[in-house]
């Protein structure tokens, strides 16, 4: 099998087949460590993502002193309960984990100690109004850069349990304030506006930790002691997603995807590519540690297109990059709104996509918090800028994948924020 990928270029494809095992979900990896590192115990984490995001969790939590060792995708963490974290001799830096440093936050405002936390230069960049609101009414002192923006610095301690409803649906918010809560006294509830993935309510409770969960509302009593675990993360559907795009883009392609998680609040991108006419097919499933897992087989074929509900766009906001470039190539084009999340995420991925777009030589109209792809447009490779941004340049390298001529993506790098083994795992299943 001759590939067409090397770490910056991408050419044609004629097939993608094969069987394709993903790294470790990342949303998951970041909380199982946050839980293990002030659970009772000794914790075992099997399939930890490899991404440099997952990373910064693992070297903050040390910072904090929590004893760390990691071989290969398999991590050891011995937690130090409630009341063992350290004060940090230096700021923790999170890098581009927006997951980091707004989930470790809630902790860090149940700790009798002063934090600085902050990351690069796109996290810099990056909202943290939305945490930093509900800890200060819990009574956390939190300072911020102008704006609201990192670096935060946080003094924790003497929390008291508030009833938070969320002005705009976020797991990282949610899990924030119940994290937080775990150290107050009392029951901390979270009022969602509509269900996000609820990583954060299985961990707590595979810990030991009684949530509840009423309506669109979670609660969680202070207090309740975590008792160490052994676990195993799912395969990332996020990852899987560009995967996914290119099996129903690329001809004749024909891939399957095992131990991916199946969580009914990740799936959406599997709901709406069926909804296309996608070709893909649930194979099993199966629940492991409160995680649905299963496996994925997509094949090539011809795709509608259409308009996103603009209620599935929440559950969709990380992979419209990828579903962008999809739009191009199905019969009807691809329309969504209601997507100003993304204006700012690591970069601004309205104008990043709509940008890179129109390099390739397509038709796409630009909304505040959307966009118009035309469909059946013919893709001519071009250089590509990933603006830093890994969704980007993964995106884009599908995109390359059905255009004509050689597409390069620059700062390809910037994939190892959470997918460092992308480009060799595309190039294991091109033809």
């Amino acid at each position: 099998m001759s590939s067409t990928i090397t770490a910056k270029s991408i050419t044609r494809a004629k097939r993608l087949s094969g069987s394709v095992r993903m790294p470790g979900d990342k949303s998951i990896s970041h909380r199982y460590a946050m839980l293990a590192a002030i659970a009772q115990g000794t914790s075992k984490i099997h399939s930890f993502a490899e991404s440099a995001d997952c990373q910064s969790t693992l070297d903050c939590l040390k910072k904090l002193g929590v004893r760390i060792e990691r071989q290969g995708s398999d991590v050891t963490i011995e937690g130090v309960g409630f009341d063992g974290l350290k004060a940090s001799s230096e700021a923790l830096d999170a890098g581009n984990s927006g997951s980091t440093i707004r989930m470790l936050s809630g902790i860090l405002s149940g700790q009798p100690f002063r934090t600085v936390i902050g990351g690069d230069a796109s996290l810099s960049r990056r909202p943290m109004k939305r945490i930093i609101a509900p800890l200060t009414r819990m009574g956390a002192r939190i300072q911020s850069s102008e704006g609201g923006l990192p670096p935060l610095t946080i003094e924790g301690g003497n929390l008291v349990p508030i009833r938070y409803e969320l002005p705009v649906a976020s797991a990282q918010v949610k899990t924030a304030v119940l994290f937080a809560g775990l150290y107050a006294k009392g029951v901390t509830e979270v009022v969602e506006p509509h269900p996000t993935r609820d990583h954060s309510e299985i961990a707590l409770r595979q810990f030991g930790v009684e949530i509840g969960h009423e309506g669109q509302a979670i609660s969680v009593r202070g207090r309740s002691e975590l008792r160490a675990q052994e676990l195993t993360v799912p395969g990332d559907i996020s990852s899987v997603a560009f995967f996914l795009v290119a099996g129903l883009l690329v001809p004749g392609s024909d891939l399957t995807f095992h131990d991916i998680g199946l969580n009914p609040t990740r799936i959406a991108i599997l709901d709406f590519l069926r909804s296309i006419s996608g070709d893909i097919s649930v194979l099993s499933s199966e629940s492991r540690s409160g995680e649905l897992v299963g496996s994925v087989r997509v094949q090539a074929g011809t795709l509608g297109g259409g308009e996103i509900p603009v209620e599935m766009v929440p559950g969709l906001i990380d992979e419209l990059p990828v579903l962008a470039v999809l739009g191009t190539q199905t019969e009807d084009g691809l329309t969504f709104r209601g997507a100003q999340e993304l204006r700012v995420k690591e970069s601004d991925r309205i104008a990043a996509v709509a940008d890179n777009l129109r390099r390739m030589g397509t038709d796409v109209e630009e909304f505040p918090d959307g966009m118009r792809i035309a469909g059946k447009q013919r893709l001519h490779g071009a250089e590509i800028s990933s603006y830093g941004d890994h969704r980007i340049a993964m995106a884009f390298s599908i995109a390359g994948l059905v255009a004509d001529g050689v597409t390069t993506i620059d700062d390809s790098d910037c994939v190892r924020i959470s997918f460092p083994s992308f480009f060799e795992t595309l190039a294991r299943t091109a033809e």
